[in-house]
C-alpha cells in the first residue's frame, strides 16, 4: 500500500471522527526517550517502564549467534522492547526491538535510563522487579518492589507488610501493562512478527493520544499477497479455475 493511500485515508477519518466529536488536536510529540524522560520531569509526572517480548522464527540450523533470540524468561526466539507509559498507561516512547536473550534491566541501560533521570529534576519512574538496582543509580528516580529482608522463617507480620508493599506498588504499574496491551492490539508491533530486524521507533505518540483508527492506520503492516497453488490454480480441463 502506498503511503499517500494511507495518508488519504488518515485524512478521511479524522473528519468523520471530528464529526462526532472525537478530533485530534495537535501537540507535544515525544521521539526520543529523552524527550520523554524530559516531558515527564517538567511537572514531576510519574513514569511506568516495562519490557515485551514479540515471538519470531527461529534462525536457521547453522547461524552464527543463533540462540541470542532466546529469552530466557519464555524459553522462545523473541525481540525485546522496552516501553515507557505516564501514569495513565499513554505510551510515550517504544524503543527498537533487540534480541530476546538481553535483559530488561540492561536493554534499560544501553538505551541511557541511568543516565537521563539523574541529570534531570526528579521524578519517579515505577518498574518491576526485573529493574531492581537501578534505584541507587538514579538516585531514586527508578523504584521497584521491596526487597526481602527475610529470606526463611519469616515473621507473619513481615510477611503482611511485605505483601501489602508488593501490592500497593503493582497496583501503580499496571498501566503500563494497557498501554502494551494497545500496542499488541493496535498491531503496532506486528509487522516485525517472524522477523528478527531492528525495528524503528514507535514513539509517535502526541498528548492527547491519538485515535486508536488513525493509529492502525499509519502502522497498518504490509502483507504480500499470495499466490495459489498451480494445482489449484486451473481446473481440470486445462482452464483457469473459478476462484471466489
Amino acid at each position: 500500500m502506498d503511503r499517500s493511500t494511507i495518508t488519504r485515508a488518515i485524512g478521511e477519518v479524522r473528519s468523520l471522527l471530528a464529526q462526532r466529536g472525537c478530533s485530534i488536536a495537535p501537540d507535544v510529540r515525544l521521539r526520543t526517550l529523552a524527550e520523554a524522560i524530559e516531558y515527564l520531569g517538567v511537572d514531576g509526572r510519574t513514569g511506568i517502564i516495562d519490557g515485551t517480548e514479540i515471538r519470531v522464527r527461529c534462525p536457521a540450523a547453522g547461524r552464527k549467534d543463533r540462540d541470542k533470540f532466546v529469552s530466557g524468561k519464555t524459553k522462545q526466539n523473541a525481540v525485546k522492547s522496552m516501553v515507557l507509559t505516564d501514569a495513565e498507561g499513554r505510551v510515550l516512547f517504544c524503543s527498537p526491538v533487540r534480541p530476546g536473550s538481553c535483559a530488561d534491566i540492561t536493554r534499560a541501560r544501553q538505551l541511557g535510563l541511568v543516565q537521563l533521570p539523574a541529570d534531570g529534576p526528579f521524578m519517579e519512574i515505577l518498574a518491576d522487579a526485573g529493574y531492581q538496582g537501578m534505584g541507587a543509580q538514579t538516585g531514586g528516580r527508578v523504584i521497584t518492589p521491596p526487597h526481602r529482608t527475610f529470606k526463611k522463617n519469616a515473621p507473619v507480620w513481615y510477611e503482611e507488610r511485605h505483601e501489602q508493599q508488593r501490592k500497593a506498588h503493582s497496583s501503580r504499574r499496571i498501566r503500563v501493562e494497557h498501554g502494551i496491551a494497545h500496542l499488541k492490539n493496535w498491531r503496532a508491533l506486528t509487522r516485525h512478527l517472524g522477523r528478527r530486524e531492528p525495528s524503528p521507533d514507535c514513539s509517535h505518540t502526541s498528548r492527547p493520544p491519538p485515535s486508536t483508527v488513525a493509529f492502525e492506520l499509519e502502522h497498518r503492516p504490509r502483507h504480500t499477497p499470495r499466490r495459489a497453488p498451480a494445482n489449484r490454480a486451473r481446473g481440470r480441463k486445462g482452464c483457469p479455475a473459478m476462484i471466489n
